[in-house]
């Protein structure tokens, strides 16, 4: 799943490409991704892109006012095209195409443009045409940024107060609690931060909560920095390169050298390091127990 990092490198990328070009048309090519009817999507056609930009995990185009954004879900992504084909996107179940965003290029024979896709069954792309990013529900919920100026380190004391006993895991990726951090960041977060993933979020020490700050600003802001400037079709490989527990489970960590551990969940996993982050204390994997009773 795309999370702060890579989102807010794929803006940058996707501004530098599109930003004073014309939208010719959108092609929707799964008309479930669609989640709004006014204004209507062709009101984007023949508009001009302003600006390119995100909140949390939502990738917001900008063009002549009105707001293109998409929350890439699970297996979204997109992918620039240096040349679309002529005819429109036509609707299929089998084509992992969502939607086609078509670019005016009046220097070139060829027409540029985007591929909005969604790999698997489970469909939980989200395209909304708005006309104030507020509109849309899921931004309207979301958390502070944890790369802005005002998240400090007393802002994430208080909403880890303020979470109570919940597992620190599940409070990093709540959009409504701190917007960006996913499942695979938040792993990394703790891993950094050697902290175990179960630990309740008001039991951190001053010095938990400063490690666990330090963690949140240096990981995000890293895998940020390495982003920067890469095309959208390197940023998956990048950040799996970099990564150093999460989808790693039984290899090496990169840190002391035990084995990457695993607790798996009926729609997720997590990974971690129990020498870094537990005491050596394996953490029990609850969908295994109840295979086992």
């Amino acid at each position: 799943m795309p999370e702060l990092p890579e989102v807010e490198a794929l803006a940058l990328d996707l501004k530098g490409r599109l930003l004073d070009r014309a939208i010719t048309r959108i092609d929707l090519a799964a008309f479930s991704a669609l989640k709004t009817f006014d204004p209507p999507l062709h009101s984007l056609h023949g508009t001009l892109v302003e600006d390119v930009t995100r909140h949390g995990k939502f990738l917001d185009i900008t063009a002549s006012g009105t707001h293109l954004v998409m929350h890439l879900a699970r297996a979204g992504w997109v992918r620039w095209r240096d040349e679309v084909p002529a005819l429109p996107a036509k609707p299929n179940s089998k084509n992992p195409l969502a939607a086609r965003i078509v670019i005016d290029d009046p220097d070139s024979d060829s027409q540029p443009g985007l591929d909005v896709t969604e790999a698997g069954t489970k469909k939980s792309l989200a395209i909304y045409v708005v006309r104030d990013p507020q509109d849309v529900p899921g931004i309207a919920r979301l958390g502070p940024d944890p790369l802005d100026d005002a998240f400090t380190i007393d802002v994430l004391s208080q909403i880890l107060q303020s979470e109570g006993r919940k597992q620190i895991k599940g409070v990093l990726r709540h959009q409504g609690t701190i917007a960006g951090i996913g499942n695979a960041y938040s792993d990394e977060l703790l891993h950094a931060a050697r902290m175990s993933p179960y630990k309740p979020a008001n039991a951190l020490t001053d010095d938990e909560l400063q490690g666990l700050y330090d963690a949140i600003r240096g990981v995000l802001g890293a895998a940020v920095e390495r982003s920067r400037g890469l095309h959208a079709s390197e940023l998956k490989g990048e950040k799996k390169t970099n990564l150093a527990v999460h989808g790693r489970a039984g290899e090496k960590c990169p840190v002391c050298g035990d084995v990457v551990r695993e607790v798996s969940f009926a729609d997720s996993s997590l990974q971690y390091c129990a020498t870094c982050q537990t005491g050596g204390k394996p953490l029990a994997d609850r969908r295994m127990s109840r295979l086992l009773k």
